[in-house]
């Protein structure tokens, strides 16, 4: 047994060795499959991580490429936008201007950039204009054309001019005073005759009476032709002429006489024919061609060399570019000038041939009855307008408002052109889409384009005389929007503008905005459509309503998105002065307000108490207009609710400490302008190094936190009229108002606090304060106009309010009028402390609205 188990076991451990090593190879074979199919399948691996990261970098190229390409796309695509027109239809028709269409404003005095000349509403209009000069007043020649403050005029302005066909302005030279009227005819397919009549009167007891050139001009302006017509010798008679709006035309030019009667004078006659490459040359091809040849020779006195027009050589083609590169037509030019010893009277006729059936010529006593009759309407509308006589004003006081709104309608330009815009997608600026724009003026002297936050205040007075003037100017303002909602706030449009501006001012750049005053005067149509009682009283103001309102719409999602706060509902101008180094504060040119304190150091932390109320304004007045044409209007109501809401107002802009509302931001109020330092070697001569700047120093590190500037920017809840009646915020404001050491002057209220650390503190070497203490017509009359308000509601401040309206509206009316008698102009801005007009001048912009706080009408 023992041995069998042995044996068994032996045999078994035999037969078990056995089977280990039999197999043995099989084994090996079965690891070495293993392996290979194990290396084969890192290597499959291996190959597999390397195609797919091949791939990835195939798609990692292409994608960049795609998006290589897809932002090129999309920067030209945001480079184009800010030239892209808006989509919706124009709101004025292409030949809404026309003679066909509009023949009462096709011709105008539509040129307030010189003393006197009218045009077509029209892009490439024949233009008429008037020089002048004094003759032997010495060696220098005083040529007037375009308003110069430089000129330094007694006063020029309209006295009477309804904004269509008639104007009476004078102008009161050295010793002489220029009155030039003109009156239109309708009649033909053309837009009609239109006479001029120039009268000149010694204003200094002189015994010698002056002799005075005038110089009457025509030009084309591209496009037309004109023919010069000489009688007696070298007395240019007549000009005849065409062009593609006036067909057939004649200028015809009458010999002086002596005042009303018809009795002739004597006078030496010259003629210019020539070419100019621009309108803004003719003044200096003028002067180039003047000649001190010729003799002037009266029956009685004696004989005396005189200067006049001779004969131009236009410059080599090569000098004739435009600013933006590209040879110019020129364009014919023709003056015919006349020298005589005042007094003396001249009438020049406009005559269309389209206009047959012309009864007489407009010319001599037909011209005096018809200025007569112009006259005794324009009276009559404006008492009816305005009412003054029956609120008790004296006739001087009466003729000072007519001239206030007949410098405002008489300062309405049209113009054509292109503006110069730049994104910041833009390396450089590009042309802005061709367009017309008629506008009125701030200033025919210093400011004669077209500015987006002076016009909604001209539109306030304008609309009362003429509402269709206002609607005609609001759709060209709309119509200059583009894709995003953008309209440039300075209109530069063409080479007569640009050649006023300084180069730096030129282009407009689109993250820039400035005050959307336009939806004052659509207030005042709202408001209008519904006393008429609605659509079916007022059909026609519905109508233009909707074609205004796709651009509205872009218009203020614009503001609402690109001049949005660091907060919810809180705003930011953008745009303000990057150069902190030498601002002693940063301008915000865009805020309308210039040189205003805001934070010392900007930022996108800032909240701009002004914009927030801007935009309060608008929201209100968008809901209105969605709600009468029955659009969507729920949105523009809780945007108008929220922005109106006290509390959220207080909460983003009230500060607690200074009991005022205020702008927020990274500030300071420790900097000053001091000269920096330049080091100049010992022995080395000083002049050899820069002069030394006035640069900001920082005393005191900025830090979040309300600006403590009390001033225009603090009253605007008030001024827009967003604080409630009862809020106890409006009795800190009515006691800041009425304080002499803050807002308060016997002239209006000045625009910082005289107790403000920056009131009347330079901005820089060379910048004047301008928004820091003067006197501003268009927020004292948004002040009058919130009293008015305030106290005609009832609330615990409508006896206060009252007491205030009456009182600040007599100061300034009474200025205003004062400086205007005593200067024989309408100012900027007057000084806080004197009360004395300052700035440009004649300034019949938003100053004119002086006639609406006489006549109380809000």
């Amino acid at each position: 047994m023992g041995r069998q188990r042995h044996g068994k076991r032996v045999i078994s451990n035999s037969s078990k060795d056995g089977s280990d090593s039999v197999p043995h190879g099989k084994e090996d074979k079965k690891k070495d499959i293993a392996n290979s199919i194990l290396h084969r399948k890192e290597k499959k691996k291996k190959l597999d991580i390397a195609k797919l990261f091949i791939n990835i970098s195939i798609g990692l190229c292409i994608f960049s490429l795609i998006w290589f390409f897809y932002a090129i796309y999309m920067r030209s695509y945001m480079a184009r936008r800010i030239i892209t027109p808006h989509s919706s239809p124009k709101i004025l028709d292409p030949n809404s201007t026309s003679p066909a269409v509009s023949p009462h404003l096709f011709w105008g005095s539509y040129r307030p950039q010189v003393y006197f000349g009218m045009k077509t509403r029209s892009p490439k209009s024949v233009v008429t204009g008037l020089m002048w000069m004094r003759q032997f007043g010495g060696m220098d020649v005083n040529l007037r054309h375009t308003c110069e403050q430089g000129d330094q005029l007694q006063s020029y302005g309209w006295l009477m001019h309804d904004g269509m066909d008639f104007g009476i302005q004078e102008v009161r030279d050295t010793d002489f005073t220029l009155t030039t009227e003109f009156v239109k005819r309708q009649g033909g397919e053309h837009g009609g005759d239109w006479t001029w009549r120039i009268t000149a009167k010694q204003q200094s007891p002189a015994s010698q009476a002056p002799v005075i050139s005038l110089m009457f001009y025509v030009a084309t302006d591209s496009q037309g032709s004109l023919q010069a017509h000489i009688e007696e010798r070298n007395r240019l008679g007549s000009v005849t002429g065409s062009s593609e709006e006036l067909g057939q035309f004649k200028l015809t030019f009458r010999k002086p006489s002596a005042g009303e009667s018809s009795t002739a004078k004597y006078a030496s006659y010259n003629h210019l024919k020539t070419v100019s490459p621009g309108l803004e040359k003719l003044t200096d091809i003028v002067k180039n061609s003047l000649s001190g040849r010729f003799m002037y020779n009266p029956p009685s006195g004696e004989k005396r060399h005189y200067i006049a027009v001779d004969t131009y050589k236009p410059p080599p083609p090569q000098q004739q570019q435009q600013q933006r590169g590209e040879s110019r037509k020129e364009s014919d030019f023709v003056v015919h000038q006349v020298t005589v010893q005042a007094p003396f009277q001249i009438e020049v006729l406009f005559e269309s041939a389209s206009f047959r059936d012309r009864p007489n010529q407009l010319a001599a006593e037909v011209l005096t009855e018809e200025l007569e009759k112009r006259k005794s309407a324009f009276d009559a509308k404006f008492e009816e307008t305005f009412g003054l006589h029956r609120k008790g004003y004296t006739p001087a006081q009466i003729k000072f408002s007519k001239a206030a709104l007949s410098n405002m309608l008489g300062g309405m330009g049209y113009f054509y052109g292109q503006s110069a815009v730049q994104s910041k997608y833009n390396e450089y600026p590009l042309a802005y889409p061709e367009g017309p724009l008629f506008t009125a003026v701030p200033s025919r002297s210093f400011f004669p384009r077209g500015f987006l936050w002076d016009e909604g205040f001209h539109q306030l007075l304008i609309n009362k005389w003429d509402p269709q003037i206002t609607r005609e100017s609001l759709a060209h303002w709309l119509d200059m929007i583009n894709v995003e909602g953008w309209i440039p706030r300075e209109q530069i449009l063409d080479d007569e503008a640009r050649s006023k501006v300084p180069g730096e001012f030129i282009v407009q750049r689109n993250e820039n905005a400035n005050p959307p005053t336009l939806f004052l005067a659509l207030q005042k149509l709202v408001v209008s459509f519904v006393a008429k009682g609605g659509e079916e009283a007022d059909k026609d103001t519905k109508a233009y309503l909707k074609r205004l309102f796709p651009r509205l719409q872009t218009w203020f999602e614009w503001y609402n998105t690109t001049q949005v706060g660091p907060v919810p509902n809180s705003y930011r101008w953008r745009g303000r002065d990057k150069d902190t180094n030498l601002f002693l504060n940063p301008k915000t040119l865009t805020s309308g307000l210039d040189d205003y304190p805001r934070a010392s150091h900007p930022s996108q932390d800032e909240r701009h108490v002004d914009l927030h109320c801007w935009m309060a304004l608008a929201s209100g007045i968008m809901a209105d207009v969605a709600k009468l044409l029955g659009e969507p209007h729920q949105d523009y109501e809780k945007t108008h609710q929220i922005l109106s809401d006290n509390s959220v107002l207080e909460e983003l802009h009230w500060s607690e400490q200074l009991k005022t509302f205020a702008d927020y931001g990274n500030h300071t109020q420790l900097v000053a302008l001091q000269r920096e330092k330049v080091y100049v070697p010992p022995g080395q001569p000083r002049h050899q190094f820069p002069t030394a700047r006035l640069v900001r120093s920082v005393r005191k590190a900025p830090k979040l936190q309300y600006v403590n500037s009390l001033g225009y920017v603090s009253l605007f809840p008030f001024l827009l009229q967003i604080l409630q009646p009862d809020s106890p915020k409006l009795e800190h404001i009515l006691k800041d108002m009425r304080d002499d050491q803050k807002l308060w002057t016997r002239y209006g209220l000045r625009s910082l606090s005289k107790s403000d650390p920056l009131f009347m503190k330079r901005n820089t070497e060379h910048d004047a304060p301008y928004w820091r203490g003067p006197i501003w017509i268009n927020i004292n009359y948004l002040a009058v106009r919130a009293l008015h308000y305030y106290a005609n509601t009832e609330g615990p401040y409508k006896e206060k309010s009252a007491s205030l309206y009456q009182e600040l509206r007599t100061n300034i009316i009474e200025n205003v009028y004062s400086q205007y008698m005593e200067t024989g102009y309408i100012w900027e801005q007057y000084n806080d402390s004197t009360g004395k007009g300052q700035g440009s001048h004649p300034f019949t912009g938003w100053s004119a609205l002086c006639v609406l706080m006489m006549a109380e009408q809000y």
